[in-house]
């Protein structure tokens, strides 16, 4: 098998980011932007993001105002340990369980699953809604983002944002971004049913943007410049294991759940970029993206849903310095093909095309 020929990277062209959300997850994701912001010649035109990715990114995007790309990285170091300090910005109080031990050092040991509390607190969550009890709700993640975030950056910063909440009555997305950019649209996208109240914006309730884009792609598509998207995808889309017990099902249906949109929109843009390569329709009317990703479900495969609770620093810088290889990995491998070709095959290694339903049946040309 030949070498694939590494080609020399070409400087300032500009790239979108796509981030995922993910409850603490969200720490891999920081290692990953840590990583990419050490490369100067990488220029960042617009960031969607959802739940963790939308925090991710409004850190970024105030640090970057503050003080550039250093700034970046300095907004966001400090974001996570205010979060790793202080609890989980998803309402969870588990920062104090047991993580890895000596005869265990994969991340399986910061599943909460064990933990007492947690085991008490999970039926109870099935049970009652957020209505019916009478907790802080989302009041201590309000806090933190106003020690980190500032609305006036996000709204005049030269990076565009685009952050996916999700309609309760609808069930359809909205997207916030520049001009109506605020702690409460962060909230929004972050607001866990199960956890947390709806956050009422202009009279409409919210919940998580990931239910109805994880994150959402389309907003970069029609008001982006950039042609290369990279995707920080922090949720599974394959679990080879068959799940069987209640929790393992659970866990597995929340995965699909949230990565739902993300393959729908996924397939739409293979579905585009066929016809553009058929020449069925011109491709100076539609953006032929070039698509890329930055993952490891290798390593974070050993993690349940219950982790994205868990805020104790060591899994948090864990995650981080799992994201900062992964992202170190791509560059080593893919910076060149930015600007110029797609770095994933969607097909074969995103939308399991074998298995996969036509993209889109009715539009099925003779």
């Amino acid at each position: 098998m030949s070498k694939r020929r590494v080609l020399r990277p070409l400087a300032h062209v500009p790239l979108d980011l796509a981030l995922q959300g993910g409850g603490s997850h969200g720490a891999f994701t920081w290692g990953v932007l840590d990583r990419l912001l050490d490369d100067s010649t990488l220029p960042i035109a617009a960031i969607s993001g959802t739940s963790a990715g939308a925090l991710n990114a409004a850190v970024l995007a105030t640090g970057w105002v503050d003080g550039g790309r250093a700034g970046a990285q300095a907004a966001l170091r400090s974001f996570w340990g205010d979060v790793a300090a202080r609890g989980s910005p998803s309402g969870g109080c588990f920062g104090g369980s047991t993580g890895p031990s000596p005869l265990k050092p994969d991340l399986a040991g910061y599943n909460l699953d064990t933990n007492p509390f947690y085991a008490w607190m999970a039926p109870w969550l099935r049970l009652f809604s957020p209505y019916q009890t009478s907790t802080a709700g989302s009041e201590a993640l309000r806090q933190v983002l106003q020690r980190h975030v500032k609305p006036q950056h996000l709204q005049r910063g030269p990076i565009d944002l685009f952050i996916t909440a999700t309609a309760v009555r609808t069930g359809q997305p909205r997207v916030f971004d520049r001009h109506d950019l605020t702690i409460d649209a962060l909230l929004a996208s972050a607001c866990l049913p199960t956890l947390f109240r709806a956050v009422e914006i202009e009279g409409e309730p919210y919940w998580d943007g990931g239910y109805s884009g994880n994150p959402a792609l389309w907003p970069l598509i029609y008001n982006s410049r950039a042609l290369d998207v990279l995707l920080v995808r922090i949720n599974p889309l394959v679990r080879p294991q068959r799940p069987e017990t209640a929790d393992e099902i659970a866990d597995r249906i929340n995965e699909i759940t949230f990565n739902a949109g993300l393959v729908a929109e996924m397939r739409a843009i293979q579905f585009v970029d066929k016809l553009i390569e058929q020449k069925r329709i011109a491709a100076d009317e539609y953006k032929h993206l070039r698509l890329h990703v930055v993952a490891d479900d290798e390593s974070l495969a050993p993690l349940r849903a219950s982790s994205k609770l868990n805020t104790k620093p060591d899994f948090l810088l864990a995650l981080h310095a799992l994201g900062h290889a992964a992202a170190d990995r791509w560059l080593s491998q893919h910076r060149g093909d930015v600007g110029r070709r797609s770095t994933i095959d969607l097909r074969g290694d995103f939308l399991a095309a074998r298995q996969a339903p036509p993209a889109a049946p009715a539009l099925r040309l003779p």
